[in-house]
């Protein structure tokens, strides 16, 4: 009992260790203002929300909310910017930041006399990233029975989240997305490990809510209810009628988080369904990629190494060779595509009736180079963690194979739904590591396992060799 009290207490340490370290890499970054990059499009949410008491489609409105009223809205899910607007309430500060900056972009004055203030963001930021490290150290622990799997995972987790604290630094859903998602992994482990309803129950509700966050984790719940399936009769092999359960459980679960908000869409919107324009959008941009010449698509695999790539292919053939992979480059595979975006929005106010046809005309005329396209673009996604990516991706292939040799199947289970989103932003968006971070949660358990595996190695070949022979 004792033990068991000095281990929690040593955890609790380990996640105030975690917060501080992750909350002063964010503190530490320059203020940014509230109007840059795409912090617009929730902060505009929560100001109409807070103001007009309406949950719109914020910047993609042509409604200048400071002067009247704006239409509902579903592009985004509701999650983040409920956030925000508890932050808020929370700090008046951070509420008049805010309004100073939506005030300004929506009239067009300068905003330079904005408060860049966004503390308790950062502070929430940071303590959603410190939940997302302890739920992959106890998906770790559980999935290889090690407490020393726990600790290196999260540490390993800690340092690859530390070269992005600086896109943790904007009001954006980055760190949110990545708690849920690895809290959500946590309980699908423990519910594969042990099946019970109850456990299969938390996993809809949790993967319900990360649909709400993101909405491109839609496409998470068939493959959840595929690992469930697999996992009971292949693995465990339960009965088809305890898996089958187990799959409604889920399915239920799932739809009693997700289905509130598509009533009110449809009550209020007109449309049921999770959102709209989001796909659209993001799938007409993504085809702009699909220009690639050959020489972009063979130097994006050395281009897209952390730390290295840029730098040498930079060097070895000049700085236009990648730059339309850079994005905010006027020429970029990003601009253009955006720019085409917003000429079919212009021209037909809408996307999503043209999307059936864009996506048919792209496929007759370039099918083939669209799937060769999404190679590179899934390649430069996966190298989460900056420099310590250099590290995880190798060791987590290795995990892969010695989880086959081993038997430890749970691993593979648990970084399958990360690996398909990995495909999933490689076919419909782009090859930024900003929306694959929940790759860290595989990759460093798997690299914990391999660490743990090798040191125990050495130790066991250190004590043999102190034996004293016959």
């Amino acid at each position: 009992m004792r033990d068991r009290v000095f281990d929690f207490g040593v955890r609790i340490v380990f996640a105030l260790g975690v917060f501080a370290i992750l909350v002063t890499a964010i503190l530490i970054r320059p203020p940014k203002w509230l109007s840059d990059f795409d912090q617009s499009f929730y902060l505009t949410i929560a100001y109409d929300l807070n103001h007009h008491g309406v949950f719109s489609n914020g910047v993609f409105d042509k409604v200048n909310s400071t002067a009247t009223v704006p239409p509902p809205g579903m592009f985004f899910g509701p999650v983040y910017p409920w956030l925000i607007v508890a932050a808020t309430k929370a700090d008046a500060r951070f509420a008049q930041a805010v309004d100073c900056s939506l005030q300004a972009t929506n009239n067009q004055v300068e905003s330079a006399g904005c408060d860049a203030y966004a503390r308790p963001m950062h502070i929430m930021h940071a303590a959603f990233l410190t939940l997302g490290v302890l739920a992959i150290a106890a998906a770790a622990e559980t999935i290889f029975t090690s407490g020393a799997v726990f600790w290196l995972a999260g540490i390993l987790a800690t340092l690859a989240l530390i070269p992005d604290a600086d896109l943790f630094s904007f009001v954006m859903t980055e760190s949110v997305t990545f708690s849920l998602y690895s809290v959500a992994a946590l309980a699908l482990v423990l519910a594969l490990r042990t099946p019970r309803i109850s456990r299969v129950l938390i996993v809809g509700l949790l993967f319900g809510l990360l649909c709400l966050t993101r909405p491109s984790f839609l496409v998470l719940a068939p493959v959840v209810v595929g690992l469930i399936v697999l996992n009971g009769v292949w693995l465990l092999r339960a009965r088809w009628r305890t898996v089958l359960s187990h799959s409604l459980a889920f399915a239920l679960a799932w739809l009693i988080i997700i289905g509130p908000w598509v009533v009110r869409n449809a009550v209020s919107v007109g449309k049921w369904a999770l959102t709209e324009e989001y796909g659209s959008a993001a799938l007409i941009e993504r085809f702009a990629f699909d220009d690639m010449s050959a020489r972009e698509f063979v130097l994006a695999f050395p281009y897209c190494l952390p730390g290295i790539g840029e730098p040498v292919v930079n060097w070895a053939f000049g700085q236009q060779a990648m730059a339309r992979f850079v994005y905010y480059t006027p020429e970029s595979f990003f601009h253009i595509g955006r720019s085409h975006r917003d000429k079919l929005v212009e021209a037909h106010g809408r996307l999503d009736p043209l999307i059936k046809g864009l996506i048919r005309d792209e496929m007759a005329e370039r099918w083939s180079r669209y799937l060769l396209v999404s190679l590179p673009l899934a390649w430069c996604g996966m190298w989460v963690g900056g420099w310590a990516g250099l590290a995880l991706v190798p060791l987590f292939g290795c995990a892969c194979v010695m989880a086959v040799r081993r038997s430890k199947p749970l691993f593979l289970l648990y970084a399958a739904p990360s690996v398909v989103m990995l495909g999933l932003h490689a076919a419909v968006a782009n090859h930024y590591t900003r929306y694959n971070l929940i790759l860290i949660g595989p990759f460093a358990a798997g690299a914990a396992w391999v660490v743990a595996e090798i040191v125990s190695a050495a130790s066991r070949r250190r004590r043999a060799a102190q034996i004293p022979g016959p």
